[in-house]
């Protein structure tokens, strides 16, 4: 099975990694030929680290990966090498300009993809990479489950046929968190429990809203996650928040504040009261 990989920071390095492990051949393309390197992990032979979409035409599986601001322009470019392969989401945002999930994006920009999917869950990249046991929620066609599956068959896969609730709870829990690592500092434990705790239900309630699967909350994607991401600083969300909180420069790509806004652009339009999101977004002033 050849996988190709589109985005080479941590997590897409990291799936890359886990797919050759279950004995794959990818190829991981990465915008200006670097990877993310990790402690004590070795890069397997069966990885090719490329700069040319064009050598992904020839992939059974497209494994998406890059941050959700350039989410659509990847797409652009990458277009034009498209085979008709499954398409796996691996990306957890929402568009900050548009507030679109991104199987929402895919389907404006890669109209001829009929069999896409998303994957969502519990995973920290260094973990995924050492190859400590993971799992994931996969959501989407048939023939993206199955091909999906087969890629990342190193991970626990909890398949699902609810896409946008999938998407929801990474989008939701990326904004979660962010808002549970400022909390952390400024708040006390009681305080940070009850904003927790609305927060997300505001989050569900804007799935319902879309039509989501209540359950798909409890799964991997949903609390898994959300357990993972919103009390652990080793979350890029979550340490973002603590650093937002204590007038720190914000280091990297922290999808909570893309997701923050995104989500709230949503919910506006559906009519969903989110009181506590919108507060919380006032505070973080982002």
């Amino acid at each position: 099975m050849m996988v190709g990989v589109i985005g080479a920071g941590a997590w897409g390095t990291a799936l890359a990694i886990t797919a050759a492990r279950g004995g794959a051949d990818v190829s991981l393309w990465s915008y200006d030929g670097g990877i993310k390197e990790f402690d004590g992990v070795s890069i397997p032979d069966s990885v090719r680290v490329t700069t040319k979409l064009s050598d992904l035409s020839a992939a059974d599986v497209w494994l998406i990966v890059t941050p959700a601001a350039y989410f659509r322009e990847t797409l652009r470019i990458a277009r034009p090498h498209y085979n008709g392969v499954p398409v796996i989401i691996c990306t957890k945002g929402a568009e900050y300009s548009t507030g679109d999930f991104m199987s929402e994006v895919l389907r404006a920009e890669l109209p001829e993809c009929k069999d896409f999917g998303v994957l969502s869950g519990p995973q920290f990249a260094a973990e995924v990479a050492r190859g400590v046991p993971t799992g994931s929620t996969l959501a989407g066609t048939p023939a993206a489950r199955s091909a999906g599956a087969a890629a990342l068959n190193q991970l626990y896969i909890s398949e699902s046929d609810d896409v946008i609730g999938t998407e929801i709870c990474g989008v939701g829990k990326n904004a979660v968190a962010l808002i549970c690592g400022y909390t952390s500092v400024v708040s006390g434990e009681n305080e940070r429990a009850m904003i927790f705790t609305r927060a997300w239900g505001e989050v569900v309630n804007i799935g319902l809203a879309l039509g989501s699967d209540v359950r798909t909350f409890l799964d991997l994607c949903g609390i898994g996650d959300l357990f993972l991401s919103a009390t652990s600083p080793t979350s890029r969300n979550f340490s973002a928040g603590m650093a937002i909180a204590r007038g720190e420069e914000i280091v990297g790509t922290v999808e909570g504040i893309f997701a923050l806004g995104g989500i709230l652009r949503r919910a506006n339009a559906l009519g969903v009261a989110t009181p506590v999101l919108c507060q919380m977004h006032e505070k973080l002033n982002i």
